[in-house]
């Protein structure tokens, strides 16, 4: 049953063009229909691409009482025949259903009086203006740090935003990874240690950390990776070589690293480091990471829908395969 103390506002009018500030509110809107109905589920149309009874399908009352979410997108294309029907439903919207507004505050008048009819109703208001002041943005840090239960200074949240630039969704990822790694005390020290590490990392330190079994350090390093712009294919690669030049070293035996690098026609420097990688692995751990690895390098060309969440579980799989006797 919904419970009164959560009971959603019934419109809801997200305005701004800050994409990642209006992407938040409308993940709040759907939440707080599911902590008043779990079941409530969400649908997205642009009113660009909407009619009249496709608009009176969509927000009457369900049969069985199903709670909805239903986000009218991009309402500044809006063309004249909606609003009719759209400003006619805010002045009796339906129990159980949740209507967003989502309009980038300009385009055209029709878009403009959904909004004011959305005011008019009672809309709950939600500003996501874009950001581009900087004193703007260095509040927007500093909220993403309390936010993730950490706090700062003028000094950090400078250091911050000089390492990591203007992108909210960089800057927000950044602040809750500080706030984590730094114990919830972000400072100027921890802000540039942080970053110096950051610049460096490519596919190979991932599959370096991957190969020993250290799966906090491998993800981490591939999360920056990730939010550097390394390849997908790059971090598969390099996954793939290392895992199978543990392979090729381990089955040569413990022989001199020089004498092994003559004969598997790898350097002396690269046998040395694979055969301290190789230590832990088991004949059957090796043969499960080089079905992964295979895995993996078609997952990043196009088999998997997430090739994020395709190398992100390789590492797990591989740091399991260490593990397996």
């Amino acid at each position: 049953m919904n419970s009164p103390a959560v009971t959603p506002p019934p419109l809801q009018l997200v305005l701004g063009e800050e994409e990642l500030l209006v992407e938040r509110a409308v993940r709040a809107a759907l939440d707080t229909a599911r902590l008043a109905d779990a079941t409530a589920d969400l649908t997205r149309v642009r009113v660009a691409d909407l009619t009249g009874p496709e608009l009176a399908e969509l927000v009457s009352p369900s049969l069985f009482a199903e709670a909805r979410v239903i986000v009218l997108d991009a309402t500044h294309d809006a063309t004249q025949d909606i609003v009719a029907p759209v400003v006619g439903y805010t002045k009796a919207p339906s129990d159980g259903i949740v209507l967003v507004v989502v309009h980038n505050g300009g385009g055209r008048k029709a878009g403009k009086d959904i909004v004011a009819a959305m005011r008019k109703g009672g809309a709950v208001v939600t500003e996501c203006a874009k950001i581009t002041k900087p004193a703007e943005r260095e509040a927007f840090v500093r909220n993403e740090i309390r936010r993730a239960g950490g706090k700062t200074d003028p000094a950090a949240v400078a250091a911050l935003i000089d390492s990591v630039g203007s992108d909210l969704r960089e800057l927000a990822a950044a602040s809750a990874q500080l706030v984590a790694d730094a114990a919830g005390a972000v400072t100027e020290e921890a802000v540039r240690r942080y970053h110096r590490g950051r610049a460096d990392v490519t596919g190979f330190a991932v599959a370096e950390k991957a190969v020993t079994g250290d799966v906090a350090g491998a993800l981490e390093a591939l999360r920056w990776a990730m939010q550097t712009g390394v390849a997908h294919v790059l971090v598969a690669d390099a996954l793939a070589d290392a895992v199978r030049t543990v392979a090729r070293v381990a089955g040569a035996g413990r022989a001199d690293p020089f004498r092994l690098a003559g004969e598997l026609g790898m350097p002396a420097w690269k046998v040395k480091k694979a055969l301290a990688q190789s230590r832990g692995w088991k004949p059957a751990g090796l043969a499960e990471a080089m079905r992964v690895v295979a895995d993996v390098n078609a997952d990043v060309k196009g088999v998997a829908a997430d090739p994020d969440y395709a190398l992100e579980r390789a590492v797990l799989k591989i740091a399991k395969a260490h593990r397996r006797e």
